[in-house]
Formats: C-alpha cells, structure tokens, sequence
C-alpha cells in the first residue's frame, strides 16, 4: 500500500489538504522538534565511547614588595573509560533506539494527522452536501405550500394541512441554519489542523463526496506489524529498554578509566614549550558496598522491558483489532447504503402517487406530509451513510498505513531510521 493512501480517493483537494498540513501543522513540527532532542541524545552518549581531550593555558602574576614574576602554563589532557563489559556501548544502543523508536512517532502522528484530515473534510463536504439539499427541500416544501393554500383559497382543504406544511418549511429554515453552524464548526477544525487560524484558511470549494475506493489489501498480520509505525515504535522500546537493562548489569563490574596528561609551565612565553611533563594514569573502580542500589536498579529495569512487552502484545492486538472493525463497518454501512437507495426510490415512487391522489381528492394530506417527510429523511440519511462509508475506508487506511515520507524543509536533515532490519515479523 503505497504511504500517501489518501489519494486512493482520488481527490485533487484533499491531496492539497493533507500536503499542506503535513508542512505546517504545529503538532507535527513539535514532534518533529522531539526527533530531534531525541537524536541529540543519542550522539550525546555516543560521544563516551570516544575519549575526550581537554586543552588549557593560564597565567598567573605574583607581587611582593620587592619583586614581581609571572608564571605561564600550558597543557592538554585526555581520559577514556575502557568499556571492558559494554556498558557504555549499552547505553548508546539504547538513545539511538529511541531516537528510532522518535522518528516512528513522528510518521504513527503524520499518519494520524492525515486520516484527520481526510475524515474532516468529508465531514465538512457531506455538510456542504446537506446544505444544497436543505435548500432544494425548502424549495419544495414552499411549492407544496403554495398548492395547499391555494387549495384552501378554494375550499379544497382545511387549515390544519396548511399550518401543518408552514411547521414543515419552518423547520427547513431551521436546518439549513444547523448545518451552516456544523460546517463552519467543521472549517475551523480543519483551519486547526492545517495550522491555520480558524475562520482565516482558504479552504477548497465544492461538496461533492468522492467515490469510495476499491478495498486495499489488508495482508497478514506480520506484514501489519511491519508496516505501522507505532508497532514499530513499540518494538524499537524494547529493544532499547533491553539495551539499558544490560547497561544496569554491566554497571556492577568495576570500571577500568585511563588519563593522561601533557603540560608545560615557564616564567617566560618564550620557553614555555621548552620543557614538558607528561602523566599516565589508570583507574580501577570496583563497587564494594552500595547497599544494593546496583540490583535494584537491574531489577527495575528488568520490569520496564518486560512491562513494554506486554503493552507492546496489547499494542499488535488492538492494531489487529481496528483492521476488523474497519472492514466490518465498511461492510455494514456498504450494505446500509444499498438498502437507503431502495427505500429512497419507494419513497419517491410513494410520495408522488399519495400527492397525485391527494390532488384528487381520494387520501388526505397527513398521509402525503407522512411520505415527504419520509422521502426528505431518507434523503438526508442517504447522505450521512456516504460520508460514514468514506470515513469508515479512512479508518481502514490508518489502520493499515504504512510510514509516511518526510515533506518539511528540513527532510534533507533528518536522520534515516536503520533499525527496521531487526523488527520482528
């Protein structure tokens, strides 16, 4: 499945929406900040595994009554832990698989961000939809308004049916300003979500729903936990908590540290270098005594990894479980839909016999307000169920996405993650 699902719709406007989000959404841009605090870490300590080297230089003036000497200084020193059992190399694994374990959480938020986007926006098209159909309703309603006065002008009918069709083009009014506020509602989500302030986004036209997409191809579960990012963040967790866990072993061997040294010292700048010292040193540090803080913290975190294990089982499941819940409501609604458009053609059919009979004289208008109001809803419903339809296919396409490309300015800095090889399958 390719990552930019959302142009299996096939339309031109959200491909702009969601690009533009991925660009300036807020969010996204923290969380893009958070991979990089994350990678920064993880150079951090890796830099222990290298030595370091210090560089120093000073001088100092010393006064009496009768004399005065100055006194130049100069030198360099270096220290390095030998990492005899791992320790340092365990704790660089560990920042740089939760850098990994970042960057998945950076693409599982794109991911999320996208689908919001595209559930917004038919949410928003459905409403523009139900808009211009509230108003070709109101339209009718006024023309059978105009027949039963004029019938009642005639004698033709009573009052009642008269008050009874105002009730019914009353309450058009009354939805068209409904749905006016809900999708002004829904144009300020969106502006939010583009990074926008709501009310001040240029947002595309239009309110025709797309048409919904051939069904992806769901796999097999390994191929799920391959492919969604926050499976993959949870598995690259445990493999950092495994690394630390080894780090909080190794920590109860002692350590073995070497420094050396290098400096010069004159009473002249002249002949500062003329003359060197240099010192070698090793250290051996061995934890005797510590009341067993070094097992405790082995203990701990023993159970962090194994407490990420288990989220993780949970995590696959529920990742399993929204699949078939997508599928299963796509199926469901598919089916629903199939069902309104056959009432929706009985209902027309009905309405347009009871109102040519009513004309006649043979059935009374409770029976003809009864089939249009039927008709209006099914009309209407007919509408919500496309929009439910299309959202339950982006339910599914988050459910099985795939690791969104990187689209901000800075792609071209952003580390790579190359720890995917090890993911379990």
């Amino acid at each position: 499945m390719p990552d930019t699902w959302w142009q299996a719709f096939d339309d031109p406007r959200l491909d702009r929406l969601v690009t533009w989000a991925l660009d300036d959404n807020l969010s996204l841009r923290a969380g893009y900040q958070r991979l990089l605090q994350a990678r920064a870490l993880a150079d951090r300590q890796g830099a222990g595994l290298f030595p370091s080297l210090d560089a120093n230089a000073g001088a100092e003036r010393q006064e009496s009554d009768t004399t005065a000497t100055t006194s130049y200084s100069a030198g360099l020193g270096a220290s390095y832990e030998v990492d005899l059992w791992g320790r340092v190399q365990s704790l660089t694994e560990a920042e740089e698989l939760r850098a990994s374990a970042t960057l998945a959480d950076y693409q599982a938020a794109a991911i999320s961000l996208s689908g919001e986007i595209a559930s917004t926006w038919f949410q928003l098209l459905e409403q523009r939809a139900q808009y211009d159909l509230a108003e070709r309703q109101l339209d009718t309603n006024e023309d059978v308004l105009t027949v039963i006065e004029a019938r009642f002008g005639r004698g033709m009918t009573n009052s009642a049916d008269v008050l009874r069709q105002r009730q019914l083009v009353n309450a058009s009014v009354e939805r068209l300003n409904e749905i006016e506020g809900e999708a002004g509602v829904l144009e300020h989500q969106l502006a939010v979500l583009l990074g926008q302030p709501p009310g001040r986004s240029n947002l595309p036209g239009g309110d025709a729903l797309p048409a919904l997409p051939p069904l992806p191809e769901t796999g097999v579960p390994a191929e799920l936990i391959q492919r969604r990012p926050d499976l993959r963040q949870a598995w690259l967790l445990i493999r950092a908590a495994d690394q630390d866990l080894a780090a909080a072993i190794s920590n109860r061997f002692p350590r073995f540290s070497i420094e050396a040294s290098v400096s010069s010292q004159a009473s002249d700048v002249s002949d500062l270098f003329d003359n060197w010292l240099t010192t070698l040193a090793g250290n051996l540090v061995a934890p005797l005594v510590d009341g067993g803080e070094r097992r405790a913290e082995v203990r701990r975190s023993r159970a962090v990894r194994e407490e990420l294990v288990q989220e993780y089982g949970q995590a696959v499941l529920t990742a399993i479980q929204e699949v078939e819940d997508a599928l299963t409501r796509g199926q469901q609604q598919h089916q629903r839909l199939d069902s309104l458009k056959e009432r929706l053609q009985l209902a027309d059919a009905a309405y347009r016999q009871l109102r040519n009979r009513y004309l006649n004289g043979a059935v009374s208008y409770i029976e003809v307000l009864d089939a249009l109001r039927e008709q209006q809803d099914l009309q209407r419903t007919l509408l919500t169920t496309r929009q439910q339809l299309l959202s339950s296919r982006v339910a599914l396409y988050r459910a099985l996405a795939g690791s969104i490309e990187i689209s901000q300015e800075q792609e071209s800095e952003k580390p790579q993650d190359t720890s995917t090889e090890n993911d379990p399958a």
